[in-house]
């Protein structure tokens, strides 16, 4: 991770950037993270702007604590339009869990799939991980056809394990290893 000294790593894409979450990106982090079509599949939602100080918190407690990193997806415009990053980083066994989303009005535009390798290869490099692993509902197909674009190994589903809006939940866990063929790819390029 980055020392209080180091700039956080930015990554610049034909069509967006990916860089620090900021305070004044809340309102865009409440959009994605109370919209019905993006939380349908995703682990954390807010009700309100306020409650969502509790994930701009979160966001800053990674980095702080050493157990993951953040990035907003931001448009031509600098607006955050998404975030992704690296979570739950196990610094004894070198894995990190990754997770990510977009507003569903820049869905299917390969955001995500030009993205999420800049990320992956700072991890393998910066952060000398050696797994990376996702956790997908099966009912998540995208994101389930992005991440084997990506290379990722689906490993097996982990049956009825968390509990949302009073249902069981299944989730698909997939990793990626240094080792794989598709991480070796990404380091040589």
């Amino acid at each position: 991770m980055r020392s209080a000294d180091e700039a956080f790593p930015v990554f610049s894409l034909s069509d967006c950037t990916l860089r620090c979450i900021r305070g004044d990106d809340i309102e865009q982090v409440y959009a994605g993270l109370s919209h019905p079509q993006v939380i349908a599949h995703y682990g954390v939602s807010y009700a309100s702007l306020a409650a969502t100080g509790a994930q701009m918190q979160w966001y800053e407690q990674l980095l702080s604590a050493r157990m993951g990193i953040w990035w907003a997806v931001a448009g031509a415009d600098d607006v955050l339009i998404g975030a992704c990053g690296f979570n739950d980083w196990n610094h004894e066994h070198h894995s990190v869990e990754m997770g990510y989303w977009l507003l569903p009005e820049y869905w299917q535009r390969g955001l995500l799939q030009r993205g999420l390798p800049r990320i992956m290869r700072y991890a393998f490099e910066a952060l000398n991980v050696h797994r990376i692993h996702v956790d997908i509902e099966p009912e998540n197909i995208a994101s389930c056809r992005l991440v084997e674009k990506l290379g990722f190994t689906h490993e097996g589903t982990l049956r009825d394990v968390e509990c949302k809006n009073g249902r069981y939940l299944s989730l698909h866990q997939y990793s990626l290893l240094a080792s794989d063929h598709a991480a070796r790819a990404l380091l040589a390029g």
